[in-house]
């Protein structure tokens, strides 16, 4: 299967007509036709519905789509970063990293380092689960990856052999509420077995989920909760808990805000927060000059 057989599936999919996709890809419609064919051949699926004006595409070809489009958007962005590199250009260092980190800790410590203009936040990365970023680092999609992860033991279901890190920094998970639900008991910890605490949790193979999950096994006394929702955003828990849902633990940095304005408020006692470390990681045979520089001006202190 070739790439361009993708492109030509999804220029057929955007203008639903074979002679205009066939001209968009530059080949008569004969051509374009005998490529799809060899697709759907390939795939062992018809994907696309003839007997439709316009064209459509059938479930499979729904489907298919998807992946087509998802693949030719990562080998254009590695097609892009390897010439850049086989170019020998200094160019600005792409940081993955979640919505959480980079609306508060990521552009001052960017700034504390003076990396602001070397260092470009990979906005892709925004969406992705943490096995996602260090898959991107493997393939050279971003250079350097930040992610929260627990400081206690934990056995995360995510190859990081590839990759090394340094400790960057630390972070609080706190469990807060909506004030409107300051006085609820079914809204602050521990909960008990007959009102469990109204939970929006985040999904228990991810890496905060695991955190909280770990942390609550060491502790002494048992917490009741009742999950209300997986959420793999600190950003969309957030969201939930002030719209009043039920209790969520979120950073410290990205709460600071609402505890003391009193939107939000502590829903348990200190030993209930959850510590974090901040990890900064890159994969461990991906160099160029501009990233081996940047690693090596790290202080001593993150190390």
């Amino acid at each position: 299967m070739e790439i361009r057989w993708l492109e030509d599936f999804i220029a057929l999919a955007r203008t639903r007509h074979f002679s205009r996709a066939a001209d968009e890809q530059h080949v008569t419609q004969p051509t374009f036709s005998r490529r799809i064919k060899l697709l759907e051949e390939e795939m062992g699926a018809t994907l696309i519905n003839r007997q439709t004006l316009p064209l459509s595409l059938t479930p499979a070809g729904e489907e298919f789509l998807t992946l087509c489009e998802q693949i030719t958007d990562r080998v254009r962005l590695t097609r892009d970063r390897v010439q850049e590199i086989s170019a020998g250009e200094q160019r600005r260092i792409m940081l993955a990293a979640p919505q959480s980190l980079l609306s508060r800790f990521v552009p001052q410590w960017l700034e504390e380092l003076g990396w602001q203009h070397q260092v470009q936040p990979y906005l892709r990365a925004t969406g992705w689960a943490a096995s996602d970023y260090f898959q991107a680092l493997g393939r050279a999609e971003c250079d350097l990856a930040i992610c929260y992860w627990p400081t206690g033991r934990f056995d995360p279901d995510i190859d990081t052999s590839a990759c090394v890190y340094r400790v960057i920094g630390a972070e609080r998970l706190i469990p807060v509420v909506a004030a409107s639900l300051a006085s609820d008991p079914g809204a602050r910890l521990p909960g008990s077995p007959t009102k469990p605490v109204r939970w929006l949790a985040y999904p228990k193979r991810s890496l905060l989920g695991g955190a909280i999950k770990a942390h609550l096994a060491r502790l002494s006394h048992s917490s009741y909760l009742s999950a209300q929702s997986d959420n793999l955003f600190a950003a969309n828990i957030k969201e939930l808990v002030l719209l009043g849902y039920g209790m969520g633990w979120l950073p410290e940095r990205n709460v600071s805000a609402e505890l003391q304005s009193g939107a939000l408020v502590r829903a348990g006692d200190p030993h209930f927060d959850v510590p974090t470390e901040l990890r900064l990681y890159r994969h461990q045979k991906k160099h160029h000059a501009e990233l081996e520089r940047l690693w090596s001006e790290l202080p001593a202190l993150h190390v």
